[in-house]
């Protein structure tokens, strides 16, 4: 006969198991409720998505998103990818906005509001200052019959068959329909504006992306005063003392003038030791890589990092019409990010 302990055991690990079903389930559910609401609005990329559009591109001020609770936090959102796409956007909490806020609105934005059932008092509130300003309205609503789509001069539909949460009463299909619609407008008016990855970077400077492509190699290099060199009449020994004291495992060779003629690197060393050779008396010019990679100090990093991979070599010289400005190496582009 089982023991209580026993079947305490085995009724606790039932249970167990019976949660971790119940909570992929349901995770697996959300996921595929709220992926088919997004794949629904696929159809609806179409007249008045482009009529949507061409309001926002004509727009001379600014994009102004507008919403209250989850459709505020995903307006909040919106406005901040608009704004990092090339669209100038901000958000202003609905509730706010008719509290002094709707002060902000000039007469030549777009105001773009989030509302599924399209019945939100505190932006039904705000639609006669916006309409006696003159400014086009567009609504991202899941009622066609509501008053705000009623009151929009474009209205998207962000209709959903069900919400994913098994009460039916949490937003999450619709504020992900919301959130997918919107982030659609953001891209194709990126695309149309002909927005670039040098423009993104531009507001985005503290990112990798923006390291990446504003960063130039003068931000990056080691000075010519600071760089190991030596002229090409001396000898290996001396380039050697150069190399040791700038620690840049490489020597620029230079004439008279400080134009480049070559290159010295830790590797032709261990090369030039495979051979039987007095680095006493051997001159640094028998040894050195004449015309060597370079770069330019105007030069964009990330084009720097591109060469050195491609050469498999870890600096570069940084010239002037052949004169040496300096070095950049791969340890300083590591350091900055761009790799």
């Amino acid at each position: 006969m089982p023991t209580l302990r026993y079947l305490v055991q085995s009724k606790s690990k039932s249970s167990s198991e019976n949660t971790t079903e119940s909570i992929v389930k349901l995770g697996r559910s959300v996921i595929q409720i709220e992926s088919q609401a997004i794949a629904a609005l696929e159809e609806r990329i179409d007249k008045h998505f482009v009529d949507a559009c061409q309001l926002l591109l004509s727009c001379k001020g600014r994009i102004v998103v507008c919403g209250i609770g989850k459709s505020g936090h995903i307006g909040a959102k919106l406005a901040a990818t608009f704004a990092s796409t090339g669209s100038p956007a901000f958000f202003v909490h609905a509730a706010e906005a008719s509290h002094g806020d709707l002060g902000m609105f000039k007469s030549d934005d777009v105001v773009i509001a989030i509302s599924y059932s399209g019945t939100s008092g505190e932006l039904l509130t705000l639609v006669p200052g916006i309409k006696r300003l003159g400014i086009p309205l567009i609504s991202l609503c899941g009622e066609p019959d509501s008053p705000l789509a009623s009151a929009s001069d474009v209205w998207l539909s962000t209709r959903i068959e069900r919400e994913a949460c098994p009460l039916g009463l949490a937003p999450t299909s619709s504020t992900t329909a919301s959130l997918a619609l919107g982030d659609a407008l953001a891209v194709a008016l990126l695309g149309v504006r002909g927005f670039t990855e040098e423009d993104f970077a531009r507001s985005h400077p503290g990112g990798r992306l923006g390291r990446r492509l504003l960063l130039n190699v003068q931000d990056v290099m080691v000075s010519a005063e600071a760089s190991p060199r030596c002229l090409e009449s001396a000898t290996l020994a001396e380039a050697l003392m150069e190399i040791s004291s700038k620690g840049l495992g490489m020597v620029a060779i230079v004439n008279q003038t400080q134009e480049l003629r070559g290159i010295f690197t830790d590797g032709d060393l261990r090369r030039t030791f495979a051979t039987d050779i007095d680095i006493r008396t051997l001159k640094i010019d028998a040894l050195m890589t004449r015309e060597p990679a370079t770069t330019t100090k105007e030069a964009l990093a990330v084009n720097a990092v591109s060469i050195m991979q491609e050469l498999k070599i870890t600096s570069l010289p940084v010239v002037n019409d052949n004169t040496l400005e300096g070095v950049v190496t791969m340890h300083a582009l590591l350091a900055a990010g761009v790799v």
